[in-house]
């Protein structure tokens, strides 16, 4: 009898043990599970903090990029200073008529972009050559038929717009050597994007110092770089 109790009580004192092993074995298991949800829940909101910041630093170096510091800007004075005063308006009149075309461009519209070459088509035909003088109509001269055929290549294709780019990237370059020969009518930004024309580079005059790339219907303007302003 003594022998059978004493055995009831050991396998007694077994079970509570088991018992009490279990429980400060979920105990432990579940102060893990807290802990770890604590590392992983701490590690994302890391991660996203982190995410966060670098976005924001990315927005604020976009802002400081895209800002131009026009103090640096070189100024350049066009070369002829003796242009007749009827002459001066009929070649600003062009110049306006470019500045439509850029100005259309940053807005994405072919069809204001094709209105802006055709005036400037127009523009160019009522140039009175007689005006010039002989050296400044040798410069004239050189300018004019390519001019003429981008302005008017851009009022036909008011649907393809990446055409008229393709024109206006040309077109650039001739209305910045009638401007530096016979000035615009007012001071002018020669503006640079190392990315446009299939990342060959292009550029543009503007009559704004604030930069908006035609090339990439506004955007993109972090990377332009202000070469000049002539005046």
């Amino acid at each position: 009898m003594k022998e059978k109790r004493k055995c009831l009580k050991t396998s007694f004192s077994k079970n509570n043990n088991s018992k009490f092993n279990n429980e400060i074995m979920k105990k432990i298991f579940f102060a893990i599970s807290g802990f770890a949800l604590i590392v992983v829940t701490a590690c994302n909101n890391s991660d996203k903090s982190s995410k966060e910041n670098d976005i924001s630093k990315m927005n604020t170096d976009t802002v400081k990029n895209a800002a131009v510091d026009t103090t640096q800007i070189a100024e350049v004075a066009h070369s002829f200073n003796d242009v007749d005063p009827k002459l001066a308006v009929s070649l600003k009149t062009v110049v306006d008529h470019y500045l439509h075309i850029k100005n259309a461009l940053v807005n994405n519209s072919g069809s204001e972009t094709a209105n802006g070459g055709k005036a400037m088509a127009d523009a160019m035909n009522k140039v009175d050559k007689s005006l010039f003088t002989a050296e400044q109509k040798k410069v004239y001269d050189g300018i004019e038929d390519d001019l003429k055929e981008h302005a008017e290549h851009i009022g036909e294709n008011a649907n393809d717009i990446d055409h008229q780019r393709e024109h206006f990237t040309m077109m650039s370059e001739d209305v910045y050597d009638l401007v530096k020969a016979f000035g615009g009518g007012q001071a002018l930004y020669h503006d640079h994007c190392p990315m446009a024309n299939d990342n060959k580079g292009a550029m543009w005059l503007s009559e704004m110092k604030e930069v908006k790339n035609p090339y990439f219907g506004g955007k993109m303007n972090g990377c332009v770089k202000v070469e000049e302003v002539i005046k």
